[in-house]
């Protein structure tokens, strides 16, 4: 791809111009998680001219899952733009990007595909603005469908985020709704420091009621700090359950079934795993006593443990058991044949459930 963009290029279209101007101005619509992500790219692409997309096939095709379809008919191939197949090289042309005051959007197909670009996340677009004192911001967005329970192989449904929750300098976050995808890429984007924004692909076709009103710039010139604030999506009294991404809605379905045996659950989605919004999840665990952390990615070195020790530390005394986890094993992501045994299951949840209360 060319790495020759100036800012003329990005100078506002008539076409930008007209998109902006009919942003729906009160609508509530019922999308999927990939079309309000869609939405959010949309706005963000219409609101400021710097802010731009790369990417393989996002183009043309609308990538492989088709979350930025018709973006470069409506924006242009300025500033949507289809990519070599080289992570690597995408990563570096956006820290260059970034260098130079635009604000790049990034999309690697697939998790397992994020791998040749880890040198360039992880040693170079995480450490500038320490690098610099603070004086030179990082708002680079990488986009990475991540998880499993598509029936695909390893390389297309893992889940790296502990990989890079270990790098300072990375903020990490993770819809679980329709709503928060519209949102939080939007925030995202408007946040200073690199942002890995994980889609979990196997929700991208989940509904749910999206105010195409809200959005990052409509929250103040700190909006985008409420991208990193853990949600309680569902009170509880006997158990807390913190979930993100894809297990949320596990999670859920656990605590609808537990209520049926008389067990009143809390579930929190932390929406955010690096920074953790400890505050919220210390208040819960206070009241309940109990907590289970539900994630599809390893439980060796995951995020789960990183949740476990620090719960423990705040809440020891009103612990009334072990922090619990339930996630993936390790060993490398299976044959989709067995998939469903390797991802943490309804089953797998209430059993941790009910270990944790049998204390």
């Amino acid at each position: 791809m060319t790495t020759t963009h100036t800012a003329a290029d990005a100078a506002p279209t008539d076409a930008a111009a007209t998109t902006a101007a009919t942003v729906p101005a009160e609508t509530k619509q019922r999308l999927p998680l990939a079309r309000a992500i869609n939405a959010g790219l949309r706005r963000a692409l219409a609101t400021d001219d710097h802010v731009m997309l790369m990417g393989e096939d996002i183009g043309r095709l609308g990538g492989v899952f088709r979350v930025t379809d018709g973006l470069q008919a409506e924006f242009g191939t300025q500033r949507v733009v289809d990519s070599p197949l080289a992570e690597s090289g995408i990563l570096g042309t956006a820290i260059g990007l970034a260098m130079a005051g635009y604000r790049p959007v990034v999309e690697i197909q697939f998790d397992g595909f994020v791998f040749p670009a880890f040198d360039q996340i992880t040693t170079q677009l995480a450490k500038l603005r320490y690098r610099t004192g603070g004086r030179l911001e990082m708002p680079v967005v990488i986009r990475i469908p991540y998880g499993g329970s598509i029936g695909a192989i390893e390389h297309h449904s893992e889940s790296p985020e502990a990989l890079f929750a270990h790098t300072a300098g990375l903020r990490i976050v993770t819809p679980a709704t329709a709503a928060d995808g519209y949102t939080m890429i939007q925030q995202a984007i408007a946040s200073p420091d690199p942002v890995i924004f994980l889609e979990p692909k196997s929700r991208y076709w989940d509904k749910g009621e999206v105010d195409l009103r809200e959005g990052a710039t409509e929250l103040g010139p700190d909006g985008w700090r409420s991208l990193h604030v853990a949600r309680t999506v569902r009170a509880g009294s006997d158990l807390t359950i913190a979930a993100y991404g894809p297990t949320v809605a596990t999670a859920l379905a656990a605590a609808q079934v537990a209520e049926q045996e008389g067990r009143d659950v809390e579930v929190i989605d932390l929406r955010s795993v690096s920074p953790i919004d400890f505050d919220t999840l210390t208040e819960s665990v206070m009241r309940t006593g109990h907590l289970v952390v539900v994630h599809e990615a390893p439980v060796f070195f995951g995020s789960g443990a990183e949740i476990a020790a620090r719960i423990t530390e705040r809440c020891f005394h009103a612990l009334e058991a072990p922090v619990l986890r339930v996630g993936g094993f390790h060993t490398p992501y299976p044959a989709s044949s067995i998939e469903a045994e390797y991802l943490p299951s309804l089953d797998r949840v209430l059993d941790a459930v009910d270990r944790s209360l049998a204390y």
